[in-house]
């Protein structure tokens, strides 16, 4: 899955990749979903099961490239500028891999890509993957969100009741949470959601120590909804950490910028170095995470 070359606004192979492991692996769910998808949710999925009340929303795009003139590289969401990083993407001529380049000129920072020809300009390159795991950690590029996005085919095995929305251009800020939200609450009267993505190690949120339960970001949950949470967690025996951060958004920010009233709180494992080829992530964090959104969604 970290290999499928999904950046923000070419959402497609992830969807394609989704639609293909639902279609390979549903006669082996509890409940057969009704699958939402076309051209009027654009790149998204939503899955239907049974009679839900909460819905799971996972990105599908990760941070990457732009190719623009002369080989130059515009950003896609947030990813870090490390010189020698491997990139790979295709244009109209073939397959590419190529290494990002920062130069300084002028006192400016030029980042481009070294490569044997002009690229096609809108090309674009995400991190080559590079997949790593022991008995602690699992490391590679984009577990930012393909993490999210297993969590949540993980719930759908048992899941009886419920909703998972798999949502576009979440790491530009465009995302399409709030149309997803506007057609569950419109179909399926749903007013609660729980936004499966990766968060951050920090001084606060420790590798090993649970999945990371936000209490805030740059948008605001709302505390009533925050306590029946957190009441469901505590009563568990799955290990969690609190998380309050100042910055930082998901698709909680869309769901709560929309004019429906939706109540959002995003769980997630933290990760380490955040947004290059190197993330990082623990595996009981990765397992506490997969079971407090089957245990959310079965008693929320």
């Amino acid at each position: 899955m970290c290999q499928v070359r999904a950046a923000s606004g070419d959402e497609a192979p992830m969807k394609e990749f989704v639609l293909n492991y639902i279609e390979r692996e549903k006669k082996n769910w509890k409940v057969l979903p009704t699958i939402i998808e076309g051209d009027h949710f654009q790149d998204c999925i939503i899955l239907v099961f049974g009679k839900p009340r909460t819905a799971i929303y996972a990105h599908l795009d990760s941070i990457g490239f732009t190719v623009g003139y002369n080989n130059s590289l515009i950003k896609i969401g947030g990813p870090r500028i490390i010189d020698g990083t491997i990139l790979v993407g295709a244009d109209s001529k073939g397959e590419i891999e190529t290494t990002l380049i920062v130069e300084e000129r002028d006192d400016q920072k030029i980042v481009r890509c070294d490569f044997n020809r002009p690229i096609d300009r809108g090309t674009n390159l995400t991190f080559k993957c590079n997949f790593r795991k022991d008995r602690e950690f699992v490391q590679t590029c984009y577990l930012d969100n393909r993490l999210g996005i297993w969590s949540a085919l993980k719930v759908a095995e048992t899941l009886e009741n419920g909703a998972i929305a798999f949502s576009c251009w979440e790491e530009t800020g465009g995302g399409t949470a709030g149309y997803l939200g506007k057609y569950l609450y419109e179909k399926h009267n749903i007013t609660q959601a729980l936004i499966s993505d990766i968060t951050w190690v920090t001084e606060g949120i420790k590798h090993g120590e649970g999945v990371a339960i936000s209490l805030r970001d740059s948008g605001l949950p709302r505390k009533q909804y925050l306590n029946k949470i957190l009441k469901i967690a505590n009563d568990s025996s799955i290990p969690f950490q609190l998380e309050v951060e100042s910055a930082g958004g998901s698709d909680g920010n869309a769901l709560q910028k929309s004019s429906y009233p939706i109540d959002w709180c995003f769980i997630g494992a933290p990760e380490d170095n955040v947004h290059t080829p190197n993330e990082k992530v623990h595996i009981n964090d990765i397992e506490a995470m997969h079971q407090l959104f089957s245990l959310l969604m079965e008693k929320l």
